[in-house]
């Protein structure tokens, strides 16, 4: 038996580190724009070389045209499209929006200035419409974060279940533990660093879900399966759902479906949702916030089903044979 499970833990380990350096390394060395979201604004005449020159890069944007300036503004602060170029008599201009994504404002920036360079236009004119706060031009604090939020939402669900809350008293503790780190985080992030500046509210309320979402579905599966649950949701939210999310960067620039499967999984939608509260108004929150309420009300939910499950069993009459007694004498 000794030899088993130091051949599981040679075998084991290895793996788990070369899993975790996949899952890691490999979306962060592919990193490029993919069918990024980007506005063209101006005449159709004006806009043709424009749209032509960026073309050339083969699947790397998503255009959308624009009568003026002024629309393509408001599709950047509905978050319909991360940038834009705007055609002027002055010479192009480019709308950005770094509080979307600080990596995808330099990205435009710079293939923007190498095109307008190679045809011999003028100096592009850069507009950040939705500016990242100056305390945290770069958003590191924002996607920072995630990693916190995702092992606090592990620790209260493995807590839960360690601990033996079952029914109604485990929802009522991973509910009120959410709510809590919803306080304490928008009060540093936001009252504190000052990264967040948004709604405080609707903040704390994003961290909050962002937590129960995990915490919950760990709860859910370990009371459906037992201890380990705790396992599989650790690894599917630790290992995928963590290098997925896209915090720093944005799902457009990772590799499909690595973008795509990240914004499924609470992380991802936690970094997306706080990002559209925090500086887009609630502009395109309803996806984020229907996938963490999913996560949390299925795991809410399982967590119901499992006690009720137990409880059943647990009172269930086992059924006796009853043998026949032969009378003697």
């Amino acid at each position: 038996m000794s030899t088993r499970r130091m051949i599981a833990v040679v075998v084991l380990v290895p793996l788990l580190a070369a899993l975790a350096l996949w899952a890691f390394a490999w979306p962060a060395a592919r990193t490029a724009p993919r069918d990024l979201p980007l506005g063209v604004a101006g005449p159709p005449a004006a806009t043709a070389q424009v749209e032509q020159g960026l073309r050339q890069h083969e699947g790397a944007f998503e255009l959308h045209r624009y009568a003026d300036e002024g629309a393509a503004r408001a599709a950047i602060e509905n978050r319909t499209v991360y940038g834009a170029i705007v055609v002027t008599p002055r010479g192009p201009e480019l709308l950005t929006a770094s509080a979307a994504s600080p990596v995808v404002a330099q990205l435009l920036q710079q293939a923007v200035t190498r095109q307008a360079a190679a045809s011999g236009a003028a100096e592009v004119r850069t507009v950040d419409v939705v500016p990242a706060p100056e305390s945290d031009p770069r958003g590191a604090a924002l996607s920072s974060s995630v990693l916190p939020l995702a092992l606090s939402g592990i620790i209260a669900g493995a807590l839960v279940t360690l601990l033996g809350l079952r029914g109604l008293r485990a929802v009522t503790a991973l509910i009120v533990a959410a709510a809590l780190v919803g306080l304490i985080a928008v009060a540093l992030a936001h009252s504190w660093l000052g990264a967040l500046t948004g709604n405080w509210w609707a903040e704390a309320g994003t961290l909050a879900l962002a937590m129960l979402a995990v915490s919950a579905a760990v709860a859910g599966l370990a009371a459906l399966t037992g201890p380990a649950g705790i396992g599989a949701v650790a690894f599917l939210v630790m290992f995928l759902g963590n290098p997925f999310s896209a915090a720093a960067s944005a799902p457009q620039l990772l590799p499909e479906p690595v973008g795509t499967i990240g914004q499924w999984l609470p992380p991802g939608a936690s970094a997306t949702l706080l990002r559209s509260v925090s500086f887009f108004d609630g502009a395109a929150a309803t996806g984020p916030a229907l996938t963490l309420t999913w996560w949390a009300a299925v795991g809410l939910g399982a967590v119901v089903l499992g006690n009720a499950l137990k409880s059943r069993t647990r009172h269930a009459t086992p059924a006796t044979d009853e043998r026949a007694l032969t009378p003697v004498g």
